[in-house]
Formats: structure tokens, sequence, C-alpha cells
């Protein structure tokens, strides 16, 4: 007997494990909703498609599996592309299913349809950022696509996949037996790995190597690799530094981790990666932040460094930089064989006490030299005391979310970080509205975990209704929102060279101005707090963190920048000769 199509698809969600659905409901996607209400599968509301699709990112980069988000067409699909993006540039598995106008209107301009020079052609919006986008265009084939969307998100380098669904399809009844064969399809993929000889080369390299290095990125935790890297800096003591993706792949308090590297890392770490004579570089992309916008006098140099790139995407191999060896794996195959021929070749491993004693002091340096800052009770208060306050209160294992500008920048160089993926950040897309959103994702995904997010005013500003999901679905996250009163990484840019900050700083009237967030928070029924002075803070962290349940914190900030010595070529864009970074916008 067939059934409805709607029904059939959310039966294959549940059989596949999939427990929740993020969306936000419209004419094209209520049969599903419907089919829904009788199911084991969450369906998760919100007031806006891009806070759905941020939620949907942070719960898959905590799950490491396919999230699934639910969307409308037109409008609803535009909203929720930001959120899209910023998933596909970070690598992280979606399905998004949207709604499309009724397949028998093609060409007649059906209500909402996005068809100025185009008919039926939503899913085009798409393209450029997702691995691939489908219309499904017979009942038939639903079936054998929606396997084929949850395979080619979750394989090879993840990412975003679009099914777009015209709604009469999802009223449209199929022969159940379609649905029974992709369901005998394997769920996961055997990944590549490297062969002996590969590994055998690239440890006698760095056992040869007079001052070697890992450069790590996001994609050892993508392969779920982080205790298989351990492994390999504890046997072979070789030091690792991390693009803004990969902080976390090795603990901040290992007595081998470096830091970032690039614009925001410090002089001590990006001279390291320019010294170094051989790099292994691990699932990164070398991007231009992390990378000094790839200018060899300040961060890497491979006119005299040699590289070894080893990534799950051949097009990432040798895109930036001219690579010696280029492997295709999976990191934690990859670490797997280069473990055990490191075990082989040197059974006792190898010391380096004098380099874990330099990065001992850096480390004692680089905090003596922000202690007059953490110890300030100015208020508004200094960033690098609510950092410090924040990190003191948490535990070890909180997932921490970040968003753009101090609560991202400031993060990624000076708040350590002690377990690989627990800190989510936008990295690729660097989209300013993603933390606050991407916390509640990451909390439904692990209910027993703290869960934090660092943003600021504008990011937290850019979907306070987030609240009303937090406070209806009682998500217990807690948002510190570090609050400058303006778009501060750009205002200290725009002062900085230009001389102004006009559209960058939030003001009535020549008067500072923000919104009383605690009071929003408060009028969605979520708990607000807002901080008076300095002391105040860190009490109120602990209660919100006991309280179990969704709080705003509202704490007023210095807007003073991120302090770096790294490099980034915008600067000259800007004042060229002139050596000018960000300044402080408080005066």
């Amino acid at each position: 007997m067939n059934k409805l199509i709607s029904h059939q698809l959310v039966s294959y969600l549940e059989e596949r494990g999939i427990e929740h659905i993020f969306g936000l409901c419209g004419h094209t996607n209520i049969a599903v909703l419907t089919a829904v209400e009788t199911s084991t599968i969450k369906f998760i509301n919100v007031r806006h498609e891009q806070i759905a699709a941020h939620m949907a990112d942070g719960y898959a980069r905590v799950n490491n599996k396919a999230s699934v988000l639910l969307s409308h067409l037109g409008p609803g699909l535009t909203n929720a592309a930001t959120g899209v993006a910023n998933a596909a540039l970070d690598s992280i598995p979606m399905v998004v299913i949207a709604g499309d106008v009724p397949s028998h209107y093609y060409g007649k301009h059906p209500h909402q349809e996005v068809n100025l020079h185009a008919d039926a052609s939503q899913y085009e919006i798409y393209r450029p950022f997702v691995k691939r986008a489908w219309r499904v265009d017979r009942p038939d084939l639903f079936p054998e696509i929606i396997e084929k969307a949850f395979q080619l998100a979750e394989s090879g380098n993840p990412g975003p996949v679009l099914v777009s669904v015209p709604m009469d399809i999802f009223s449209k009844e199929v022969d159940p037996s379609l649905f029974e064969k992709v369901k005998r399809n394997t769920k996961s993929l055997h990944k590549p790995s490297i062969d002996e000889e590969t590994a055998r080369k690239i440890i006698k390299a760095f056992v040869q190597a007079k001052n070697p290095l890992f450069y790590v990125g996001g994609g050892i935790m993508l392969a779920n690799a982080a205790e298989e890297l351990r492994e390999l800096v504890d046997h072979l003591n070789i030091p690792v530094a991390h693009s803004l993706m990969g902080k976390g792949a090795v603990s901040d308090d290992h007595s081998l981790t470096l830091g970032m590297t690039g614009f925001w890392g410090t002089k001590f770490i990006n001279d390291k990666c320019k010294a170094a004579d051989y790099i292994l570089a691990l699932g990164t992309r070398f991007a231009e932040a992390d990378s000094s916008s790839w200018e060899p006098e300040y961060t890497f140099d491979f006119s005299h460094t040699k590289l070894i790139q080893i990534d799950i995407d051949p097009a990432e191999i040798g895109r930036n930089y001219p690579v010696e060896i280029g492997a295709v794996a999976d990191l934690k195959q990859a670490l797997t064989v280069l473990n055990r021929v490191a075990k082989e070749l040197l059974p006792n491993g190898l010391q380096n006490d004098r380099l874990k004693e330099e990065i001992a002091r850096y480390r004692v340096e680089f905090k003596e030299s922000n202690r007059v800052y953490i110890e300030d009770n100015c208020f508004p208060m200094q960033p690098q005391r609510i950092l410090e306050e924040v990190r003191q209160v948490l535990p070890k294992d909180a997932i921490i979310t970040t968003d753009v500008g101090w609560n991202k920048n400031g993060v990624g160089q000076q708040f350590p970080i002690y377990e690989a993926g627990s800190i989510l950040t936008p990295g690729g897309y660097a989209t300013m509205g993603f933390g606050a959103p991407a916390a509640l994702g990451a909390k439904i995904a692990k209910p027993d975990r703290v869960v934090v997010s660092l943003v600021g005013d504008g990011g937290f500003g850019q979907n306070p209704a987030l609240l009303a999901t937090a406070f209806e679905e009682n998500i217990p996250v807690v948002w510190v929102i570090m609050n400058n009163f303006a778009f501060g990484t750009i205002a200290g840019l725009q002062k900085a060279h230009f001389g102004t900050t006009l559209g960058t700083i939030f003001e009535k009237d020549g008067v500072p101005y923000s919104p009383d967030f605690a009071s929003i928070a408060r009028a969605y029924g979520v708990e607000g707090i807002k901080i008076q002075a300095a002391e105040e803070f860190k009490p109120a962290l602990e209660k919100a963190i006991k309280a179990n349940k969704p709080v705003v914190i509202d704490v007023a900030m210095l807007n003073n920048p991120v302090p770096t010595d790294g490099h980034w070529n915008i600067m000259d864009i800007y004042s060229p000769g002139k050596k000018v970074h960000h300044v402080s916008v408080n005066s």
C-alpha cells in the first residue's frame, strides 16, 4: 500500500537516528510538520530561519553528524542561507530540506517564488556553497535523493546539501519499497588512509628535521582525531600550532601547544612557524587570517620550510603553499598509521625538554603582559578580565560558542580550551550572529554539558528572537554579552585608518547607546542580569550556571582592540607602509 512521502520521510529520518529537526513553518512544509507531530523526532521551532540554521550548525558540530534543517521556500530559504553558508565554509554536515513551489505551477509565478529571471530554480540560490543542490522532480525519486543527500553531507569533506521539494510532492504517495531499498544502504562509508611507505617518509623527514612543527586545523575535530594527534605529539615531542578552527585539537595546557597563528597570533608563535624546517599540516586550509595574508615575512615562509599536507579534500592540498608530500586521507586513519610507524621506527620516542621550557616561559610572559587588564577593576570591564573570569568559573569540558570580534579573536588568542570540540566559532565565513543560536544547538546535542555563549552586542542583536526558542524549550544556555556599544573590531579599524567611526558605533545624540538586553531577555521569559560593576560579573556567572536555565548576562566592556603582533594586509590596503592596526575607540 502506497504512503505519503511526508510520512515516509519522517520514518526514514527516525531510522537514521535523527532526534531533532530545526526549522520554521510555511505553507510548503506543513505536510512534513504534521508527520513529525506523532514522531519520536523533536521539532525545534524558531522565529527566524537564520536562527534555525545556526542552531543546526552548532548541533552538528557537537554531534559530529549531519543535522536536519527544515525550511519554507523563497524568503524562508534565503533567510536560512547565511547560516547554511556558514556551516559550508566550516565543513559542517547538514541536510536542508526546503519546500518549493508546486510542480504543476512552474512558470506561473506562484506565491513567494523567486523567479524574476528563471522559473522553478530556487535551489540554484544555494549552489555556490552547498555540496550539492537537488530539486525533486518526481515522487519516486525522492527516497534515492534523500539517501544521497545524507551520504554526501557526511562523506569526504563534510558540508551542507539542499533537497528542494515541490510542496505537492510531499503530499504524493509512493511505494514504501522505494524507501526500504535505500534503508539497506550503508550509513557510514569506510574512509581512506595512507600507506606504510608514505607514513615512513613522513616520520623519517620529521625525525631528521631540526625544527619540525605540526600545524593543525578544524579537520582534526571533524575526523574525531584529537586522541590520535595527541598520541603522536607525545611520542615525537613535536610542537603544535593551530588555526582558529584548530583550537583545542591539543589542549591549551599541553606542554607542546604553541597556540593560534596569524593576525591574532603572537610574535612567539608566528616566529616558531616561520623558523620551522618541516611542517606537517593536518586538516587546515591555511586561511588568510591564520596565515598573515600568506606573506612570508610574518607566519609561514615556505621558501625554506618544507610542507607535508594531509587532508580529506584534495582541493586543499597545495592550494596556498607548495607541498613536498601531499596525501588525501581521513585524519583519524592517517594518524593511526603514523603513530604505528613512529613507534616502530622510534620505540622510545623523542624528547624536547628545552622547547617545553621555552614554551612554558612564553606562557608566563604572555599571562603577565595581560595581568594589568585581568586585575583592572574598571567599569566598563576590560575584555581580558571578562575572559579570565569566564575561564575560572567554567568546568574544563564546558562548550563555548563565540561570534565575531573580541569574543572570537580574544578567545582564540588567550582563552584556554582543554577538550577538542568544546569551542564552536564561525571560522571561514566569520558570521556575525552565529554564536548565540549555535549555543542552543550545542546544548540540545549535549544537555549534560555546560554551554556558554560569548557574544558581542552587535552579534546578539542580530537575532534576539532566539530567546523565544530558549524559553519555550527550556534550553539552559548562558549568554555573556560583551557589550562595547559598537561593532567594535570594525570601529577600531576605521578609527585607526580613517579617523572616524561612522556606522560602527551605537549612539543616540552623541551618547553611547545599547538596548537593555537583560530587560529584553525578561520580556521573552528568560532571566536577564545587567552587570553594574566589575566585581558583580563573576558571581553572576556562577549563579547563572548553577541555575540550569537560560540566562542572559549583559556586561559593559571597554572597546579596546585585541592586542596583536600579527599581520593582515587589509592594513596595507587602508594605510600603505604605515604599519597601522586597530586603536581603542573609548575616547
